[in-house]
């Protein structure tokens, strides 16, 4: 009952070769979709003007549009969820530095609060995001 000749038992190796190209494959979906996670959930029109380039910082973003629907980077709230929302998020950020992307159209009041309650909150830097003007 021994092994005939030529065999030399069963193969008890992990064959790797289906795990790296699935891997490859999670890693080029992954490429290909990362750029629409960094899409804002509103699209707004942002007004133009002459400002330097933007820094490099982790920051939190409040967009508004015409319609006075605010977003706290990428969640959507209503202005009563504005201060809770933007109270968690300026407690995990270091450098509590807030972005307000604002449309043209939107209401000048809806912006003032969003600008008081950062500052209210401990916003160290606060800045207007506009498109550069030509």
């Amino acid at each position: 009952m021994g092994a005939a000749a030529g065999e030399e038992g069963p193969i008890t190796a992990i064959n790797v070769t289906p795990l790296v190209d699935v891997c490859l494959v999670l890693v080029i979906i992954f490429m290909v979709t990362a750029p629409l996670f960094s899409q804002p959930v509103m699209k707004v029109e942002l007004p133009k003007a002459t400002t330097d380039e933007g820094e490099a910082t982790e920051n939190i973003t409040i967009t508004i549009d015409p319609d006075d629907r605010i977003a706290v980077n990428a969640k959507e709230v209503t202005m009563d969820e504005l201060k809770p929302e933007l109270k968690i998020k300026l407690a995990e950020s270091a450098e509590k530095y807030v972005i307000i992307r604002a449309d043209n159209l939107t209401n000048h009041g809806v912006v003032l609060k969003a600008l008081d309650l950062a500052k209210e909150l401990g916003a160290k830097k606060l800045v207007f995001a506009t498109e550069h003007k030509d």
